[in-house]
């Protein structure tokens, strides 16, 4: 079963959200700002997707952080900065299980081939 992670105020989520319900498949939830977000799973998303990425650097959460902390982002420093920032990472992210890639933000086109 999938597993979509975000936050559940966000207008892409809710857009994600409608077109997995509309076209009825299953997924489970996992609320960032409820559950936080593990560093194992971050390790892995970085691994497949990029530190870069998973960075939203347009949201307010980024622009609020003392741009000591934005300097010389490297992988460790930006999973760090997305543990204690959960609202950093860019969402949502789809992971559909084993052996299939992630999903980051929603793309209507990739949805429908992946899933």
């Amino acid at each position: 079963m999938a597993t979509m992670y975000g936050i559940p105020n966000c207008d892409t989520i809710k857009k994600a959200r409608r077109w997995l319900d509309d076209h009825g498949i299953k997924y489970d939830f996992h609320d960032y700002k409820k559950a936080g977000i593990d560093e194992n799973t971050l390790k892995q998303w970085c691994s497949e997707l990029g530190h870069d990425a998973l960075l939203n650097t347009r949201g307010t959460t980024w622009r609020k952080l003392d741009d000591s902390v934005k300097a010389d982002i490297d992988e460790k420093k930006a999973i760090a900065i997305m543990m204690e920032h959960t609202s950093i990472i860019k969402r949502p992210v789809l992971d559909v299980g084993k052996g299939k890639k992630l999903l980051l933000g929603f793309d209507e086109t990739a949805y429908k081939s992946l899933l």
